[in-house]
């Protein structure tokens, strides 16, 4: 019995740190902005600016709600068997927008001199510095998400449906 109880409370704090992640990501990528002013021109740089940046934003967003959604399913329920199948879709919905994210970010930090993009994190760096939060804050989440769909393909294997 103590063996059951650990591993729900185990999977209900899994589910609540990818929550967090996830929503501590939208978050951080919405309120992600910084005007500066150069010879009194004012240039702006925003989260949705950036097709790869938005799809991040609303990627975290849509993995936040499904997390928030699973916690309240019960055990007995048999939307469990589906609920491993969207586990994996979120982990994957999470790993392609981190990527994206991470693309533009990396150029947007180093720049590309064969195609001549600049470098903007010397001039915008409040806003690459959330920016690297938002999408360590997505990492974190991807993980949680992977190891959840371990634990829930380990419980398959191991045929124990306390498990998940």
């Amino acid at each position: 019995m103590v063996k059951i109880i650990t591993k729900t409370v185990f999977t209900v704090l899994l589910r609540l740190l990818a929550l967090g992640a996830s929503l501590a990501a939208t978050i951080v990528t919405v309120t992600n902005h910084q005007t500066i002013y150069i010879l009194n021109f004012s240039f702006d740089a925003k989260y949705s600016y950036a097709p790869a940046f938005v799809f991040y934003m609303i990627a975290n967003a849509i993995v936040a709600g499904y997390s928030l959604v699973v916690l309240f399913i019960p055990k007995g329920c048999k939307l469990w068997s589906l609920i491993l199948a969207l586990d994996v879709v979120m982990a994957m919905l999470l790993s392609s927008s981190i990527s994206a994210a991470g693309a533009i970010g990396y150029v947007a930090k180093k720049g590309n001199s064969h195609i001549g993009w600049v470098a903007i994190c010397e001039q915008f760096s409040k806003f690459c510095n959330h920016g690297t939060g938002a999408i360590a804050a997505g990492v974190f989440g991807a993980i949680i998400y992977l190891v959840i769909v371990l634990k829930s393909i380990h419980a398959i294997i191991t045929y124990d449906p306390q498990i998940l």
